[in-house]
């Protein structure tokens, strides 16, 4: 209890300010770049192997795209060839 009478009897104090992140960084020093380093490694570990999927799924998705637009234009060229045969046709019996 002695010290607690004695914390008592100096009175109160102020507490320190709270050090930033640039003052924190520079007392780690290389600490901090090392955490930095692995998170980027494990970063790019992960893309890695997600951003072949997700490669391989956006050019999926992109054949199948390409197939159904090449579908509408295939339509639209045998329906421009059939209505270019019947004016053909009419103006030629006209």
């Amino acid at each position: 209890m002695a010290r607690h009478d004695d914390l008592l009897n100096q009175g109160p104090r102020e507490a320190p300010e709270p050090e930033t992140v640039e003052q924190q960084s520079r007392k780690r020093g290389l600490k901090t770049a090392g955490g930095g380093v692995a998170a980027g490694g494990f970063a790019l570990a992960k893309i890695g192997v997600l951003g072949k999927v997700f490669f391989w799924l956006i050019a999926w998705h992109a054949a199948t795209n390409i197939a159904r637009i090449g579908g509408w234009i295939g339509i639209a060229a045998v329906a421009a060839a059939v209505t270019a045969y019947f004016v053909w046709r009419s103006r030629r019996a006209g």
